[in-house]
C-alpha cells in the first residue's frame, strides 16, 4: 500500500511539473535568411530558429515561435503578447535604454553596403545625391544614417530585406545596406544581381535574444544558460556550420 501511494505521489507531481511548465509565446522576423526564414516546405527554418529549439531543450522550456515580422514582433512584446522576440536584433545602448532586455549575445555580424551588379559605384563617395535602401528600425538604417550628410546621400525605409534589394535591383535606389551575412546569403542563394562593396563593413555588434519587461528576466536568464551549454557541448557550431558553413 505504501509502495502504491509513492507511485501515485510521483506521478501526480510529474504531471504537475507538466502542467506547469514553462510555455513561452516567440516572435520573429518574416525574412531574415539565414537567421529565419521558410525553407520549400513552408517551414520556419534558421540560425535563430535552431539556436533557440536546442537552448529550449537544454533548459526544459516549451515555446511557439511565430514570424510576425520585425515591427510587429517589438510591439507584440512591448503589448504583452509575446514573451520575447529573437530576430537578429542587434545589442546597442539605444534600444536598452528604450526598454529592451537583451541576452548575451549569440552572434556577431557588421552591416556593409551592396550595390546592382556591375554598377560602378566602389563606395560612399558614388552615393552623392542618390538614394540608399535599408530596413525600417535596424542597425543597417542606423550606419546609413550615420553617413548620410557626410556622404550626401537619402535613406529610404522598406518593411523586409527582400524589399530592400529589389529596391536596388529595380533602380529605386543605387545603393542598399544590410548586415553582411544576411545579404552574402541572400545574393548566393538567390542568384540576385547585386554584389557587395568591399571595404564598406563597419566594426559590427551582437545579435541578442530580447524581452521587453523586467517580468521576463526569467526567460532571459534561460536563454543565457542554454547558450552557454550548447557552445560548451558543439551544437552551436554545428548550427552556425549548417547555414553558414
Amino acid at each position: 500500500m505504501k509502495k502504491l501511494f509513492c507511485m501515485l505521489l510521483i506521478a501526480a507531481l510529474a504531471l504537475c511539473g507538466a502542467a506547469f511548465a514553462e510555455d513561452y509565446a516567440i516572435g520573429t522576423d518574416t525574412a531574415f535568411r539565414p537567421f529565419e526564414f521558410t525553407d520549400e516546405t513552408g517551414t520556419l527554418v534558421g540560425i535563430d530558429v535552431d539556436i533557440l529549439a536546442a537552448i529550449a531543450e537544454d533548459q526544459g522550456f516549451t515555446y511557439t515561435i511565430e514570424a510576425l515580422g520585425w515591427d510587429a514582433s517589438i510591439a507584440a512584446c512591448q503589448a504583452g503578447q509575446k514573451d520575447g522576440m529573437i530576430a537578429g536584433a542587434s545589442i546597442t545602448n539605444a534600444r536598452k535604454e528604450s526598454g529592451w532586455i537583451f541576452s548575451d549575445g549569440y552572434y556577431n555580424a557588421t552591416q556593409s553596403m551592396a550595390v546592382a551588379k556591375g554598377s560602378d559605384i566602389t563606395g560612399f563617395d558614388g552615393l552623392d545625391g542618390k538614394s540608399v535602401a535599408v530596413k525600417i528600425g535596424t542597425m543597417s538604417k542606423d550606419y546609413a544614417d550615420s553617413l548620410a550628410e557626410q556622404y550626401n546621400f537619402t535613406v529610404v525605409t522598406f518593411e523586409s530585406s527582400p524589399d530592400v534589394y529589389q529596391a536596388v535591383i529595380g533602380g529605386q535606389c543605387v545603393a542598399c545596406f544590410d548586415d553582411t551575412p544576411i545579404m552574402a546569403d541572400y545574393i548566393k542563394v538567390n542568384g540576385v544581381p547585386l554584389q557587395l562593396v568591399d571595404g564598406t563593413a563597419n566594426e559590427g555588434a551582437d545579435y541578442g535574444f530580447a524581452v521587453f519587461s523586467p517580468d521576463k528576466q526569467e526567460l532571459v536568464d534561460k536563454f543565457n544558460a542554454g547558450l552557454a551549454n550548447i557552445k560548451a557541448n558543439g551544437t552551436y557550431d554545428e548550427i552556425i556550420a549548417k547555414y553558414l558553413g
